[in-house]
């Protein structure tokens, strides 16, 4: 299942990477970890929460990475 996750840092991703990538590659993880493709009812809100809060902080760290020569090359 994880292996669908891509990186989504530059220079892998020619651009940014969208609200929708960070998404779904949260969806995958937290699919890994849980072994549930689709949780049952009784899980779902837990489910969704995880997806948000891992969400997030791909975000933040995507955000907060400094990827050396990137200004170079986009100047170039």
């Amino acid at each position: 299942m994880c292996r669908s996750i891509k990186t989504l840092r530059p220079p892998v991703l020619p651009e940014e990477a969208t609200e929708e990538d960070i998404r779904a590659a949260a969806l995958q993880y937290v699919r890994k970890v849980s072994g549930f493709r689709a949780p049952a009812a009784h899980n779902r809100e837990a489910f969704d929460r995880a997806v948000d809060e891992i969400a997030a902080a791909t975000a933040k760290l995507l955000q907060d990475l400094e990827v050396r020569g990137a200004a170079t090359r986009a100047a170039s």
